[in-house]
């Protein structure tokens, strides 16, 4: 309630009751508690009256710097604070909050921190914080231009004025969403070779969702990439793990158009990235799969076969 008034000029009862989803009555009751507690909270009679605080009556949340606020909603990825050298301003953050919830609950913070972490970077690999991502972190913080040098996936170097909106971490990996003339793109920060940070500021289209974005890209990208085509055999169990070993969503649909024969076997023609991204894929479903076609692919599971069967006799 006295976060809600401190928002706006006045409310009336109705609006603070409707907001809170209680009675007037409790809000009468309530007002009343908080002017004997000290928070000055004034009511204005009539039917243009209301509630509203006098003095400039802060609450001490409201301490909060705006980075340290910015840092707050990020206080869960530990690892993505450090990378974008927020790590401190968490840290006040947190300091502040925590002095201002009641007693009762000053705990909080500690109990979240013994039940609840997020790994963000995947198995079996080494996260590297990108050496440009500082300066990119500070263009999409304050809607600046940046200047920049890429390297694209063959090596090749271009030249880009970017607008950045938006960072995103995904699997130990950083991205940045911008805006390339009209048109949207996703960089992975790592592969910036010089970044000049400009001093004039971009206005941002504040019709653009970046979780919703991203979805629609890393789906693009996933089906991009499945430019190959294999033809296999699974047993009911190799069907069921199929999911698991390739890309899900290709699975699926390939599953639901295959044919089935009198044993239960499911022969379906499946989108890969390419046959050595399929043979290192299928080999992990073993004899639960029998790769059809391509020939020079099968060619390689059957001599794969013979040389595992050579070696464990």
């Amino acid at each position: 309630m006295v976060l809600l008034l401190q928002s706006r000029p006045s409310m009336t009862a109705a609006e603070l009751a409707a907001e809170l989803e209680v009675s007037e009555r409790t809000i009468t009751r309530d007002a009343l508690a908080l002017s004997e507690a000290g928070v000055p909270v004034y009511a204005d009679r009539g039917r243009a009256g209301g509630y509203r605080l006098v003095g400039g009556y802060r609450t001490r949340l409201t301490g909060l710097a705006r980075g340290e606020a910015e840092a707050l909603f990020l206080s869960g990825l530990p690892g993505a604070l450090r990378d974008l050298g927020l790590a401190d301003a968490a840290s006040a953050a947190r300091l502040k909050v925590s002095a201002a919830l009641l007693p009762s609950l000053r705990d909080a913070p500690d109990a979240v921190d013994r039940r609840f972490h997020l790994d963000a970077p995947g198995w079996y690999q080494e996260p590297e914080t990108p050496e440009l991502l500082a300066p990119v972190a500070e263009a999409v913080w304050d809607d600046r231009w940046v200047s920049t040098r890429y390297r694209r996936g063959g090596g090749e170097e271009v030249e880009r004025e970017l607008q950045p909106y938006g960072l995103v971490l995904k699997a130990g990996v950083w991205y940045v969403c911008a805006r390339s003339g009209q048109v949207f793109r996703t960089y992975r920060v790592d592969r910036f070779t010089a970044v000049a940070v400009g001093e004039e500021r971009f206005v941002r289209d504040e019709d653009f969702d970046l979780a919703a974005f991203w979805a629609e890209r890393a789906a693009e990208f996933a089906r991009s990439i499945l430019r190959a085509e294999v033809v296999v055999r699974l047993s009911e169990a190799g069907a069921r793990r199929l999911p698991y070993v390739t890309d899900r969503a290709a699975a699926e649909e390939a599953l639901a158009a295959g044919t089935r024969d009198a044993e239960g076997r499911v022969t379906a023609t499946l989108p890969v990235e390419s046959e050595e991204v399929a043979f290192s894929q299928l080999l992990a479903l073993g004899a639960k799969a029998e790769v059809l076609a391509p020939a020079a692919l099968r060619a390689r599971f059957r001599d794969a076969a013979r040389a595992m069967a050579e070696a464990y006799g």
